[in-house]
């Protein structure tokens, strides 16, 4: 496993000053910025295309981690390339030919992921787990942002840690979905490596306060060798 990574989600941010929310969580410490895509098919909402992608590109210094919540993603996956995602994940639920997309994914220039739904189980992902830098594993139901974290998942990553382990395999699972200082030694501890984090970062006076203590939590909970 990698360091802990803290990725706040975007799509708690003041639209209005999103340029500004960018840099203030960089200053605050985040690692990626996460960015949200839905199509209001996949799920029930819709939010940004890469449009948007590419002026958050333009004013962040750390990689834009590109979630895309859309059914039949592979008509998009040049675009949000050419706009400045650095890592591209589709949902596995989203794609009739996963294999074929996550290569072309790479062959883009971007780092492939490969998401899960809560319902969804982890051994759907197992085929292509070669293919892919980065396994998301959603701990609430995708398509709105502030709903509770749902236990389910923490079997789940651990699960995805093992195999990923067992096979020498050096891709990240990240967790998205009700995360906070609360809950992110637990979701640590069962083996994830990137925290995705919406309205605990973003509804709290100080963001850089949010980030060092989810980090600290969650490197804690992984005992020694959690900074390697």
């Amino acid at each position: 496993m990698g360091r802990i990574l803290i990725a706040p989600s975007l799509l708690s941010a003041d639209f209005a000053r999103l340029g500004e929310e960018v840099r203030a969580v960089e200053a605050g410490g985040a690692d990626w910025l996460h960015f949200d895509v839905m199509d209001g098919r996949f799920v029930p909402n819709i939010t940004v295309g890469p449009g948007v992608l590419e002026a958050v590109a333009r004013v962040a210094a750390v990689p834009v981690d590109a979630h895309l919540m859309v059914r039949e993603p592979d008509h998009l996956l040049e675009a949000f390339v050419r706009a400045g995602a650095s890592i591209l994940t589709v949902h596995v639920e989203a794609c009739t030919h996963l294999d074929r997309t996550l290569r072309r994914i790479r062959e883009l220039g971007a780092r492939p992921g490969v998401a899960l739904n809560p319902a969804t189980p982890w051994t759907q992902a197992e085929p292509v787990l070669d293919l892919v830098d980065l396994v998301l594993v959603m701990s609430v139901n995708p398509g709105f942002g502030g709903q509770a974290f749902l236990e389910s998942s923490l079997g789940k990553i651990t699960a995805l840690r093992d195999v990923l382990e067992d096979r020498g395999l050096a891709a990240r699972i990240e967790v998205d979905g009700g995360l906070s200082a609360a809950n992110a030694a637990r979701v640590a501890a069962a083996g994830a490596d990137v925290l995705v984090a919406g309205n605990a970062v973003f509804r709290a006076p100080d963001y850089g306060a949010v980030i060092r203590g989810m980090r600290e939590t969650a490197t804690a909970a992984r005992g020694p060798g959690g900074e390697s």
